[in-house]
């Protein structure tokens, strides 16, 4: 399997910030196609081990592959919703977790995937090709309120109810099938183009988000990181939009203040338990790497560490 082009986002701040340990045990939960795994495993020693963690089938197919004379590795297919899953046998020992969010650049640019609305394709939009509805078979079924509800929540789309309503008036004609054709559908009910961005990205985006439950699979993966990391443990998350950013800022903050507990507890400071502390503040693409790889600007990562 050749190597399709993907960048991966601030590749060595993410690496910096996650290895702490030569020797330890880490989990890239969105492995892609392995930029950031490949730099994490020339941080490791002979006794380190990384485990990479994927719901798409062809990166599954391509980490078997890219790293196979390499016994620190190992890949499980699925989402990192269920890592402690994978690393059952790891529960209060992992060193670090990973995760880098959103859409790889192979899923996006590749038409036959369905994530783009700048190329024909069949409407599929599934990171796991094996399980789940397509996109075309949730816009042509769904009820326009709730067509409404996921364009407004995962889009922040503000004409969600026009866009909707075309949506429905034109599937009673003809069902939707490929990613163009839903594309220019939306772009015509857009009234208010955005400089510099497509009238169907927010709606791609939210029939993205919705398909692969990318907000609920971020809860889970979230929490189920405080059972695996070690004491010093690094949590370390990529995030590519506010929805995204704001689920991991808000729970690291939360974790780091403790639990709320009632006016006038006789319970001093030091008794409070605080699962988390955050390191350093979030950090952006430079310039550089903007100007290399556009997908890069909206990237925020956040680092914490387990107490």
């Amino acid at each position: 399997m050749s190597q399709e082009l993907h960048r991966s986002v601030l590749l060595r701040e993410a690496a910096d910030a996650l290895v702490t340990d030569p020797g330890g045990f880490y989990i890239d939960g969105t492995f892609g196609r392995g930029g950031h795994s490949a730099v994490i495993l020339e941080r490791l020693g002979e006794g380190g081990e990384l485990l990479g963690v994927d719901k798409d089938p062809e990166a599954v197919d391509y980490a078997r592959e890219r790293f196979a004379g390499d016994g620190r590795f190992s890949i499980w297919h699925g989402s990192f919703a269920d890592m402690d899953e994978a690393a059952a046998d790891r529960v209060g020992q992992v060193t670090g977790i990973l995760l880098d969010l959103g859409v790889s650049s192979p899923q996006l640019d590749r038409a036959e995937r369905g994530f783009s609305f700048r190329q024909d394709g069949p409407l599929d939009m599934r990171m796991d090709t094996s399980r789940g509805i397509s996109a075309a078979e949730w816009v042509n079924s769904e009820s326009e309120a709730e067509l409404v509800r996921v364009f407004k929540e995962y889009g922040e789309e503000r004409f969600a109810r026009r866009m909707a309503g075309a949506i429905v008036r034109r599937r009673a004609e003809k069902p939707f099938e490929r990613t163009l054709d839903l594309a220019e559908v939306v772009k015509a009910a857009n009234p208010a183009w955005e400089k510099g961005k497509h009238p169907a990205t927010r709606v791609f985006q939210a029939i993205r988000i919705h398909i692969n439950g990318e907000l609920d699979d971020l809860k889970q993966a979230l929490e189920k990181s405080l059972q695996l990391l070690a004491p010093g443990g690094r949590l370390v998350v990529i995030s590519f939009h506010s929805l995204e950013d704001r689920l991991v800022k808000r729970f690291i903050r939360e974790k780091e203040r403790g639990p709320k507990l009632p006016r006038g507890l006789p319970v001093m400071d030091t008794e409070i338990v605080r699962p988390l502390r955050s390191v350093g503040k979030a950090i952006k693409a430079n310039d550089v790497e903007v100007d290399e790889n556009l997908r890069s600007r909206s990237a925020v990562m956040r680092v914490a560490e387990k107490c």
